[in-house]
């Protein structure tokens, strides 16, 4: 029998962390229910990454929030390339926009958005927020309003 678990290589192996960016661990599984307009999120409280100047550790919360499609990101797979960033130095409007275009571009979902809350670093914390809605369809227009009438927390 052909489960489509048995493609899935993070899930129920053991762990390898990554200590450099590594999109390529990210999978998906099929979404049975892509008929059904649904939310999946994710709330990441342990993120981090290193200032790209300094080479400092910067601490988050990430939240990702979906409308799948036809693919779905697998939970441990996401949260191995999470901690990919842990030596990966990049601004932290950076890692939100790369987050959010690496699950695009890996389940090409109907809406995402990915918030950093970013602790903060010499008296000032950076809360970055990119979203995206897939062209031509209504969710083009919920991002556009969402992005017009966000207001973090």
């Amino acid at each position: 029998m052909n489960r489509e678990q048995d493609h899935l290589q993070s899930l129920g192996k053991e762990t390898e962390y990554r200590q450099d960016y590594a999109p390529e661990v990210l999978e998906t599984f099929e979404n049975k229910h892509p008929d059904n307009d649904y939310w999946v999120r994710f709330n990441c409280p342990e993120f981090t990454t290193l200032c790209p100047i300094t080479g400092q550790p910067d601490f988050a919360e990430i939240r990702i929030a979906y409308v799948p499609d036809r693919r779905m990101v697998e939970s441990k797979s996401l949260k191995l390339y999470l901690f990919s960033f842990r030596s990966h130095g990049d601004f932290h409007e950076d890692c939100v926009n790369i987050i959010m275009k690496d699950l695009i571009r890996l389940m090409d979902p109907k809406y995402i958005e990915v918030t950093g809350f970013f602790t903060p670093r010499g008296g000032i914390s950076i809360w970055p927020y990119a979203n995206y809605g897939r062209p031509g369809t209504r969710w083009e227009d919920i991002a556009r309003t969402r992005l017009e009438q966000h207001d973090m927390p």
